[in-house]
């Protein structure tokens, strides 16, 4: 199932350069990030009662709400970073930079989470950034 709902990310992520390019046009990409913000908020609200989830809120433990709102500030930070960069340039060429993320969590993920670091995730890493090199030189 974790295949299938990554699959879904990626598709929607694509929507979600595609839909930004067009709509940032015009538009201060900080409010641009703004309002998808709020979308976002009230999309994933939403979620939380559907599924009746909201009484969980009382069991997060300390770590978990300081680690969740330094993974908030990160997500607005490469947001707004994101929205002024596809203002600025093609999405052509921004989403591919965008996307050497895969290639910085996989290092993050070693360094920090003792993750395995196979010759298989180093060659994959070297080949994604050499493909982004590619796409946006």
């Amino acid at each position: 199932m974790w295949f299938w709902l990554a699959l879904g990310s990626a598709i929607f992520a694509a929507l979600t350069s595609i839909l930004a390019k067009v709509g940032v046009e015009g538009v201060g990409s900080n409010l641009a990030t703004a309002i998808r913000t709020i979308v976002v908020v009230v999309m994933a609200w939403g979620m939380v009662f559907v599924t009746n989830q909201q009484s969980g809120i009382r069991t997060i433990s300390q770590k978990s709400w300081i680690f969740l709102v330094l993974s908030g500030i990160a997500t607005g930070a490469s947001w707004l970073c994101y929205y002024k960069a596809l203002q600025m340039g093609d999405a052509s060429k921004v989403v591919p930079i965008d996307k050497l993320s895969v290639v910085i969590t996989l290092v993050l993920a070693f360094v920090f989470l003792h993750e395995e670091f196979t010759i298989k995730s180093i060659i994959g890493c070297i080949l994604i950034g050499v493909g982004t090199m590619l796409m946006v030189l």
